[in-house]
């Protein structure tokens, strides 16, 4: 099963090369962007658009091998420690480099530097990382997180706590589906949003965090939502495309009502069965 789902596709935690470039460049992008993430394989000798298995030359197999150990421990900072395998499929040799996620965040190529060649990995691709991002790895490497650290450029007073409250339980209220579940819904309070995270408290005083500078729509990198239609199925053409901002839950809202507006929903009849169909527009952050 797991040798099955390996070789179907790329996904978040899987990329093919049909060869071991000669410019280590290319695919140590994603070994720091699996390091900075949940980890992930590369796997050399497989076509990744046809997804077809070439192999890799037994005869030279081992030296390839510790081309790429080298290039790994050379290229990364801090130090990557790969487990490099080989499995044999439809008779051929395979190299899968298996990078697993790091305790020392964030992972970056040497010669970049921390803040052009640190890198995450996104919806089956390598991305460079945003600055908001960047910081967030950072807190993560030493047993930090960006949420609960305290925005030090805000201020609040017991009314904006209040409001937020207020907002977030009726948010959890409108996205109940019962009458039943309405009921359930507890009142949010301050100590409530301590407990999250969302708030702090500093010199016996309350304090907002990033989450609460995230949820009010007031943080200095504030993430967006965009979402676009598709003309086709190659994302080469849109026909339509829309940026959210805002707070995180203002910005959930309106892409939840955009996907509703722009859904195309069809249907196929079998004898006296129908199954719905639907083609959804391509959201992101």
């Amino acid at each position: 099963m797991e040798k099955d789902m390996l070789f179907s596709g790329e996904s978040v935690n899987v990329e093919y090369k049909v060869a071991v470039p000669k410019d280590s460049a290319k695919y140590m992008k994603t070994v720091v962007a699996y390091a900075n993430g949940r980890g992930g394989k590369i796997i050399f000798g497989v076509d990744d658009k046809t997804l077809e298995v070439v192999g890799m030359d037994t005869d030279s197999i081992f030296q390839t091998i510790d081309a790429i150990t080298n290039a790994i421990s050379d290229s990364c900072e801090p130090t990557i420690l790969p487990d490099i395998t080989l499995q044999t499929v439809e008779d051929k040799t395979v190299i899968v480099v298996e990078i697993f996620p790091g305790k020392m965040r964030p992972y970056y190529i040497k010669s970049k530097g921390m803040v052009s060649g640190t890198y995450v990995r996104s919806a089956g691709t390598t991305r460079p990382v945003a600055d908001y991002m960047l910081k967030e790895l950072i807190l993560e490497g030493q047993n930090r997180y960006y949420d609960c650290e305290i925005c030090e450029e805000l201020t609040i007073t017991p009314e904006d706590i209040e409001r937020l409250c207020a907002k977030m339980k009726a948010t959890a209220i409108r996205n109940t589906l019962t009458e039943g579940e309405k009921l359930k819904v507890k009142d949010v309070t301050q100590n409530v949003l301590i407990s999250w995270g969302v708030l702090a408290e500093k010199d016996r005083a309350v304090v907002p965090g990033n989450a609460y500078a995230l949820l009010t729509g007031q943080a200095r990198f504030q993430p967006v939502i965009q979402c676009a239609v598709f003309k086709g199925k190659d994302r080469a053409y849109f026909v339509d495309r829309r940026e959210f901002e805002g707070s995180i839950q203002d910005q959930m809202e309106a892409a939840f009502q955009y996907v509703l507006e722009k859904i195309n929903r069809g249907m196929r009849i079998q004898g006296m069965y129908r199954q719905d169909r639907y083609e959804l527009p391509v959201c992101g952050r």
